[in-house]
């Protein structure tokens, strides 16, 4: 996408809406343009009034013209910048939101491998951009733009040649100012580059920080702190000093256009040829030109920052989503939640290998079935498959012999619930993250939810009970707590089907109990596949899927398959000599 096209999108899609919010602070600034050319017109009437012809009424007037050209001037400036000060937060938060609704309807592919501190960048960094270009590029092209013409306006007025002269200068000013912009607006790219890395960073470092401290690794973790501080700080020096360039070199340009004015008009005076109340009230304008001349050169840094910005946002939104419903969609019904996988395949992006093939499954609606087999024989793969996470590349998953690809993705993870190893706990209260599996819950659910999930006992232990905060993943509470409100949230949201990556081999014999206790109250009379890490897991199972290199080897109850598979029973029995 071209800047050209970025910019016509961010009119059509975000701004237009503000148009007429817009239209009044371009009034706004047509009020600042014309007082701003008053004060430097005021003074040819001044001089020439107060000072040369000594009129004691223009003594009274005048300065109360000042005050008025002034006073408009500034009241103008304050309801323009307001106003596009609001529109480009208006902007932003729309932006923001449109990212928010991409993000979670993103595929967890696109999600998972792009790192969370580039989107914190993007919501962050790339729409205060984006706030910029609106309220504070928008205003300066309207406000000095009209300013710069005004004066003008008046240097010609006033005196013809002179403006001439003035006009032949300005576009040298504007180029060298442009010149400079473009380097600042490199240095800039490097400064949104380098926010992105840092963000990046400090999230691994802070999530990394108990690894961190068991491996020993601060001084390593410092050096790369060093390392990413240090490259963002001299690109942001880099772009300060670029900018600062500007500074000697316009004030070298405005002492040569200055001092060759003040020659030109002295020349004229000398020889009666300009007054001196116009001389002033020329000098005046002129000198007034010379802030919007220089921010109109330099305005496209800003522009050129917003549009990087509104890109990278772009591209977000934009993200091409493969995991969707398709045209005209039934709801899933569900009579009695049986699952079937029919010759399915399966290979992740940018892999080779397929992860899963040829994968035939039928479970009874009701029954408890497990999956066994080694680290990347497949397991996860069918647990990402069922609730449409990703899309199989070849065979059919079918729930009460309705092809999950011809149902609603609404309705479809409406009936499933999934425990993971990796419990997912919200910085938020106890009672919020159980009630986050149905927010219409009742209170009296929500304990009951977690009274079946062996939760309510600790959890009244606790100084504020249900509404004791849990911090960041929930870092306050045991892995078996963890556990145990996660088992609450999928009772809350009471659904058929039950996928449980079953974690309680981390757990102490005490916690392991609770949480069996809870996965029992969680699993009766659904639906439930499990991936099995402990023996009880296993000898209760109706159906064990035996898997290996992404294919099922073997299927059947624990007994028999103790006979017939080789791969099962040396799972079995190094989990008896772990045990």
């Amino acid at each position: 996408m071209t800047n050209k096209e970025a910019f016509k999108r961010l009119l059509k899609d975000n701004v237009k809406k503000y148009f007429r919010k817009l239209v009044l602070a371009a009034i706004f600034s047509v009020v600042v343009a014309v007082s701003t050319s008053a004060t430097a017109w005021i003074l040819d009437p001044a001089i020439k009034k107060i000072f040369l012809d000594k009129n004691l009424e223009m003594l009274m007037i005048i300065p109360v013209g000042v005050i008025c050209a002034f006073t408009a001037k500034g009241l103008s400036l304050y309801f323009a910048r307001s106003i596009t000060i609001k529109v480009g937060l208006d902007v932003r938060n729309d932006l923001q939101q449109e990212m928010s609704n991409s993000i979670l309807k993103a595929d967890v592919y696109h999600l998972e491998s792009k790192h969370s501190g580039r989107f914190i960048s993007n919501f962050l960094a790339d729409a205060g951009l984006i706030t910029n270009l609106v309220s504070e590029s928008l205003l300066r092209i309207m406000k000095d733009s009209l300013t710069l013409l005004c004066l003008v306006g008046l240097m010609f007025y006033q005196n013809a040649l002179l403006a001439i002269y003035a006009l032949l200068i300005m576009p040298f000013a504007i180029f060298v100012a442009r010149s400079i912009g473009k380097r600042v607006s490199k240095a800039t790219h490097g400064v949104q580059v380098s926010t992105a890395d840092l963000s990046t960073f400090i999230s691994e470092l802070i999530k990394g920080s108990r690894l961190t401290k068991i491996y020993q690794q601060e001084k390593f973790e410092l050096e790369r702190a060093k390392k990413s501080s240090t490259t963002f700080i001299e690109k942001m020096k880099k772009m300060h000093l670029a900018a600062m360039r500007s500074t000697p070199i316009m004030e070298v340009i405005t002492g040569f256009i200055v001092g060759g004015f003040i020659f030109l008009s002295g020349y004229m005076v000398i020889n009666e040829q300009l007054d001196i109340n116009k001389f002033f009230s020329f000098l005046a304008a002129m000198m007034l030109a010379y802030q919007p001349v220089k921010s109109l050169g330099q305005i496209h840094i800003g522009i050129s920052q917003g549009l990087a910005g509104v890109k990278r946002i772009f591209q977000v939104i934009d993200n091409e989503i493969f995991v969707k419903d398709k045209k005209d969609c039934k709801e899933l019904e569900i009579k009695k939640a049986s699952v079937k996988l029919n010759k399915v395949y399966f290979s992740y992006p940018e892999s080779s290998d397929r992860a899963i093939k040829n994968i035939n499954m039928e479970i009874d609606g009701g029954s408890f079935v497990a999956l066994v087999g080694h680290s990347g024989s497949g397991k996860s793969t069918i647990f990402n498959l069922i609730p449409r996470f990703y899309d199989a590349e070849k065979g059919n998953i079918l729930i009460d012999d309705q092809a999950i690809n011809d149902v609603s993705i609404y309705s479809l993870r409406k009936n499933i619930s999934i425990v993971s190893q990796d419990v997912v706990i919200f910085d938020d209260t106890i009672y919020s993250n159980i009630a986050y599996g149905n927010l219409k819950a009742s209170k009296e659910e929500i304990m009951k939810a977690a009274k079946f999930a062996a939760a309510n006992e600790f959890i009244e232990k606790l100084p504020e009970k249900y509404e004791t905060l849990v911090g960041e993943n929930g870092f306050k509470l045991s892995g078996g707590q963890k556990q145990r409100i996660s088992i609450a949230r999928a009772l809350l949201k009471d659904c058929p089907i039950i996928l449980l990556d079953e974690a309680t081999s981390s757990l102490d014999a005490e916690s392991e109990s609770q949480v069996q206790s809870a996965i029992v109250n969680l699993t009766r009379d659904r639906t439930t596949i499990v991936i099995a890490h402990r023996l009880s897991t296993i000898k209760k199972a109706k159906k064990i899927f035996v898997l290996n290199n992404g294919e099922i080897i073997d299927s059947g109850e624990h007994n028999e398959l103790l006979k017939k598979s080789d791969i099962y029973k040396n799972l079995y029995e190094k989990q008896i000599e772990m045990a």
